[in-house]
């Protein structure tokens, strides 16, 4: 795993944690698109956008879990 990448799956637990879907979903993956980070969980049909560079992964997650019912 690259640096980048594992910096995004520290941010995705850090922000998420274990509680969340990050603790049921174990097949999430995280890939690099057209130089978008996007996150494909399992239970949805398209992966999410999450931004281009890490500040922007970590906005958004964050929006994604502020919303209360988690990822």
């Amino acid at each position: 795993m690259n640096d980048d990448r594992q910096r995004v799956y520290d941010l995705f637990y850090e922000i998420v944690g274990e509680g969340g879907c990050a603790g049921a979903c174990t097949e999430s993956e995280l890939y690099q698109e057209n130089g978008e980070w996007k996150l494909f969980l399992c239970g949805f049909m398209e992966p999410w956008t999450l931004g281009k560079t890490l500040p922007e992964v970590e906005k958004t997650l964050r929006e994604y879990a502020g919303q209360g019912f988690g990822l």
